[in-house]
């Protein structure tokens, strides 16, 4: 392994080299801080490319320029590069930890930082007997792309040590700071229309974007789930995702679904579109929204929403089409609420739809979405069903009118933008 310690020098700030941190996303950063320092193991989840690498690069230079940590007391893999290639198990990371400890001997506590670990065979063995030694002491981050990562058995295993971060692409607020434009309504479209995936940004041209896009539609759709699942329609599931794109923030079911292929003289199952519907969930490409019963305080399965965890997949890969920025704007409304922490859910009472109900903590507010309250009807509808709940918790109205209503019955009009601030 000393040989290998040569060959990863380059991605480590053992010789006084520094990783290139990116874009600052003060927010993940500021929330990661507050967790540092203590045994916790810090989970770092999220799509491909969403930019988990740079933010733990971000902290690894926290540690050195804030924390004053020694950069030879920092660790730093990453599975998806060759250098890499022969950390096959958790025995050769025990050993590669151990080469390392050797050639730098750093005093006091180690901090590992493990990116993509879910490419190393039975590495929740080696992180879980790193976070506990007493002895030689680690604090341990780690990310991966596929939602499985604490599921089951593993999720038992780390029970109670650690903590989970997901991380998103670019929000409108980071859109506007990496370009330097103002946060409003012009600001606002332009993001809306475009994808907030970090790489895309330097990419320039549009056919350059959309070709960045098919290819990471294609690493994730038909090259990680297949590899991980034992999937024997790839055109299917493929299929699938491109049904969830055109039907982002409509209501649907998976009966729906199988029955929409049979109309195409597509052979499937429910037990089929159940499974690929939920490998794609698991690498984060889309979130679904369930309908949750507010008269009787109650999860309802079956019918639910499906939205994108980024509208580039759509807005490059098919297309923007007038009709699409009301579906856009819910998807956005729906990103945002969990950027901030919140699970969101959709809301049904009698025979009125809520767009969203979000709780965090002890905290509830309801949201509607309309594109624009341009006529008495959709005023009615909107507000309507927010006063239909009769509660005292927060109601918000979201559109991208040019001007802002006045509250009305407790009920706040917001821009997109203002979201951050609830």
């Amino acid at each position: 392994m000393d040989s290998l310690i040569d060959l990863i020098g380059k991605y480590n700030t053992w010789q006084d080299n520094r990783p290139d941190p990116g874009f600052i996303r003060q927010g993940y950063l500021k929330r990661m801080e507050n967790y540092v320092g203590n045994n916790l193991i810090k989970v770092i989840t999220g799509q491909r490319r969403a930019g988990k690498s740079y933010l733990m690069r971000q902290i690894m230079l926290l540690l050195i320029n804030n924390l004053k940590v020694n950069p030879k007391n920092i660790f730093y893999l990453n599975k998806e590069y060759l250098e890499y290639d022969a950390i096959k198990g958790y025995e050769d990371l025990t050993k590669l930890i151990a080469s390392y400890k050797n050639r730098f001997k750093p005093r006091g506590k180690v901090y590992l930082f493990l990116d993509e670990i879910q490419n190393i065979s039975g590495w929740e063995k080696f992180v879980n007997s790193a976070a506990q030694d007493f002895v030689d002491k680690y604090e341990v981050f780690i990310s991966g792309s596929n939602s499985k990562l604490l599921s089951g058995e593993l999720a038992t295993l780390l029970s109670g040590r650690y903590v989970r971060f997901e991380i998103f692409p670019f929000g409108m607020e980071e859109y506007a700071g990496y370009y330097k434009l103002p946060v409003n309504r012009e600001t606002f479209l332009k993001y809306l229309r475009t994808s907030g995936l970090p790489e895309t940004f330097h990419l320039g041209q549009t056919e350059i974007i959309s070709n960045y896009l098919k290819s990471l539609h294609d690493t994730i759709v038909l090259r990680d789930i297949i590899e991980r699942n034992r999937v024997k329609d790839p055109v299917l599931l493929d299929e699938i995702f491109n049904y969830l794109i055109m039907n982002t923030g409509n209501v649907t079911s998976i009966p729906n679904i199988v029955k929409y292929f049979k109309s195409k003289n597509k052979k499937t199952n429910y037990e089929t579109v159940s499974s690929y519907v939920g490998y794609l969930l698991n690498t984060f490409v889309v979130h679904e929204s369930v309908r949750y019963n507010i008269r009787g305080k109650q999860l309802l399965g079956g019918v639910r929403k499906y939205y994108l965890n980024d509208l580039g997949f759509k807005n490059f890969l098919f297309g923007i089409f007038p009709e699409d920025m009301g579906y856009n704007l819910e998807n956005f409304v729906f990103l945002e609420l969990r950027r901030k922490g919140y699970t969101v859910n959709t809301g049904v009472l009698n025979n009125k739809e809520i767009d969203f109900i979000a709780t965090k903590n002890d905290k509830t507010i309801y949201i509607q979405v309309a594109y624009l309250l341009d006529n008495p009807d959709t005023i009615e509808r909107e507000y309507g069903n927010l006063l239909s709940i009769k509660d005292n918790f927060e109601k918000y109205i979201v559109s991208l009118d040019e001007i802002r209503y006045s509250d009305k019955n407790g009920i706040i009009h917001l821009f997109p933008w203002q979201i951050k601030d609830i």
